[in-house]
């Protein structure tokens, strides 16, 4: 009887490490080449960057946090982990890749299309991302 009730724990704790693991793994968020390839058409100076830190503060601090480490005050309550922006992943992908990604959304990352319309400001929010390094 021990030896059957060990390897139920046993088998219900993989279980339930496998699952976790599974669900924790970061999903794969394709961007289609015309985006990849596209070049930010903002210059990276010091007004555009203050532009999107502004903006930033306003629609992306809550969840990605101040410097974009996935810290903010709502990133517990997500269902995804909003992700650190500093790390070499994201500051490796194109202008464009981040412009989509930040202008289409997914799952607990909304939309940003509607709530900022004027595509240049978008592309402000790519420049203050390239200031997330660590």
């Amino acid at each position: 009887m021990k030896k059957t009730a060990l390897l139920f724990v046993l088998a219900t704790g993989f279980m339930a490490t496998a699952f976790t693991v599974g669900f924790n793994q970061k999903k794969p968020w394709p961007v289609p080449d015309n985006f990849k390839k596209m070049k930010n058409p903002i210059a990276s100076n010091a007004e555009a960057i203050a532009a999107g830190k502004s903006l930033w503060a306003t629609h992306c601090k809550s969840c990605h946090g101040t410097k974009g480490l996935g810290d903010g005050s709502k990133a517990a309550q997500l269902k995804t982990e909003p992700g650190d922006f500093s790390i070499t992943e994201v500051q490796a992908q194109t202008d464009g890749a981040l412009y989509y990604k930040t202008s289409e959304g997914r799952e607990d990352m909304p939309s940003f299309k509607k709530k900022i319309p004027d595509a240049d400001d978008i592309w402000s929010i790519v420049l203050f991302v390239r200031t997330l390094k660590k």
